[in-house]
């Protein structure tokens, strides 16, 4: 059973006509309007679990008693109320329940007055505005828990109080130190805790916690990524994480992947925490009709996704449990298949040349657990392998390592230690918009069959900065260091001046990231700190450039320092990260 319990100044109701054939006729009495002033309003739906009437009474009546004595009222109003559940009992059952509920009450004192039952009703109330005047409550007899849920606080009164020791709960999620003996300076999991760009902790495993300077990264490469895909013409989506198994069964997903899918339930029904972007995307397509002129349609989503992962496996950025896909699906016709396919590869270069990274490219083939008929395969296949050879590049075929849904082409970098990892794809599906009756009309005013293209170029946005951070030993380029500039004073006399310096370059540029260390130590220390944080620019203001309003500028990495003029300087860092060079 399920209870909305409402504490009102007035309710006033009135049965307009009969929502059950089985229910008698009303009296001309109980027709008539009724209104109940400072009352307890128990909006009440009997669900099919709820066979042990006398149990049901007996949970219900304690609860109405529980929630009038902290709500000071003896009116209580017993409302049928069959929209608090999809679950709906027997209406015989249902009626008994209410009707012995009244009695029950009554006997302990209450003055009650039951809403009639199986009839449509008009109502008008007033809930009072305290804490406590909304109360849901759900009752299980059934070896289930009672809950109750006060605005939106867990909090049951009658529930029997959880023991637990919450300082040895916090020595058990404490996270534990990383062990770095193995790992080289490089890693990126010791350059994000120097840099304090994101953590880890038992709570989430696999799940990345991530500090402001790593969520600066993270941020520049998704504007830099919005950029250039509306450049190339893409719309951005966002589709829910949690969709129903259904959406799974219709994909292909269920059958394939269900052993890495987490998995819950919401009122008797299974969701899937979505593992991949394309069903979610897919539901947007089909939201309206298309023309062969709305093609190519290209439509790109940055997913959080979860796959489940066993704990052995999870290593850092590189491999996590959850991660941002920067998907995209183009919808197309066959003629405009290898142009699409093309255009995507033109991308894929852009980004990869943009952060001077080298790639392998495999084409993998059909896997044994796949969906779609071996004649779409063929031309799948054949279709991916035709623009690889136009484009006169090399790549190795990777035979029976494709989705289960269609071939692709993989997109492998290499990592500073030479590993190889996969991030880049795309993928040609026939599959999909079949199992999804996904439809155009075309030219001739026929329906069509789309054709779909599923792509991503960081692959796991997690997984490519771990790869940049090794690759670069943590100096980003200037444009996406989380602090771009430091300023150190050389004494105290230089505090001011410094100050002025750094209002000027905000000014001048906007949104740069820029930080100070004023503190009372050497320069030598400070420069150490800055350099530790892989700063790209630090300067340090003396009297000598305070006289001569230049700065000495030190570039991370370097030993060698540089005396530039202040609006020199500030034009050249300005450029730079406007271009992101």
């Amino acid at each position: 059973m399920k209870t909305l319990n409402l504490h009102v100044d007035y309710i006033k109701f009135k049965p307009l006509k009969k929502a059950l054939k089985s229910i008698g006729e009303l009296s001309e009495k109980e027709k008539k309007e009724k209104e109940v002033k400072e009352a307890l309003v128990v909006l009440t739906a009997v669900e099919k679990c709820d066979l042990d009437v006398s149990a049901v009474v007996k949970e219900l009546v304690e609860n109405v008693k529980d929630i009038a004595s902290q709500v000071k009222t003896k009116n209580i109003v017993i409302y049928p109320y069959a929209h608090l559940s999809r679950d709906l009992g027997n209406p015989e059952i249902a009626q008994e329940v209410l009707e012995k509920a009244e009695k029950v009450l009554d006997k302990e004192g209450f003055k009650v007055v039951r809403a009639p039952f199986g009839y449509y009703k008009e109502f008008e109330l007033k809930v009072k505005g305290h804490p406590l005047s909304e109360l849901s409550r759900e009752i299980r007899i059934d070896g289930g828990k009672e809950k109750d849920y006060e605005n939106g606080n867990k909090e049951s009164k009658k529930a029997k109080e959880e023991i637990y020791d919450y300082k040895q709960l916090l020595r058990e999620i404490s996270k534990s130190k990383l062990d770095s003996s193995k790992l080289k300076e490089n890693d990126h999991r010791i350059l994000g805790k120097q840099m304090d760009l994101f953590s880890f902790s038992e709570v989430a495993p696999g799940m990345v916690f991530w500090h402001n300077n790593g969520l600066i990264i993270r941020n520049e490469l998704i504007n830099f990524w919005r950029e250039e895909h509306r450049k190339a013409g893409y719309k951005e989506i966002q589709t829910p994480q949690i969709l129903d198994k259904k959406l799974w069964q219709i994909s292909g997903h269920w059958e394939k992947y269900k052993e890495n899918i987490f998995l819950t339930e919401y009122e008797k029904r299974i969701f899937a925490v979505k593992p991949m972007n394309c069903p979610g995307g897919i539901l947007v397509f089909k939201n309206s009709p298309k023309s062969y002129k709305d093609l190519p349609l290209r439509v790109g989503e940055l997913g959080i996704v979860h796959r489940q992962e066993l704990s052995g496996v999870l290593g850092g950025l590189f491999r996590v449990i959850q991660f941002t896909q920067d998907d995209a699906h183009i919808y197309c016709t066959e003629k405009q298949i290898e142009n699409e396919l093309s255009k995507v590869m033109d991308l894929v270069d852009l980004f990869y040349k943009k952060f001077e990274f080298e790639y392998a490219i495999e084409l993998s083939t059909r896997p044994e657990k796949r969906i779609g008929d071996d004649k779409m395969w063929d031309l799948a296949e054949n279709t991916l392998k035709k623009v690889l050879e136009k484009r006169k590049v090399k790549f190795k075929l990777n035979e029976g390592d494709g989705a289960f849904y269609g071939p692709k082409i993989d997109f492998h970098l290499k990592d500073s230690l030479g590993r190889t990892w996969q991030c880049g794809t795309i993928q040609l599906d026939f599959a999909l918009p079949e199992r999804f009756d996904l439809e155009y009309i075309d030219s001739d005013n026929k329906k069509k069959r789309p054709i779909m293209i599923h792509r991503t170029l960081y692959g796991s946005l997690e997984r490519f900065i771990g790869m940049l951070l090794e690759n670069t030993n943590g100096r980003l380029p200037t444009w996406l260091a989380p602090i771009q500039v430091r300023v150190l004073s050389f004494t105290d006399r230089n505090v001011d001046y410094s100050e002025k310096l750094i209002e000027k370059m905000k000014k001048n540029i906007f949104g740069l990231r820029i930080d100070s260390d004023f503190d009372q130590k050497t320069v030598q220390a400070k420069v150490k700190e800055a350099e530790e944080m892989k700063i790209p620019y630090i300067i340090v203001i003396g009297d000598k450039e305070e006289k001569e309003k230049v700065v000495a500028v030190r570039k991370g990495g370097s030993n060698l320092v540089e005396k530039l003029d202040e609006d020199e300087f500030i034009f050249d860092l300005k450029m730079k990260i406007e271009k992101r060079v």
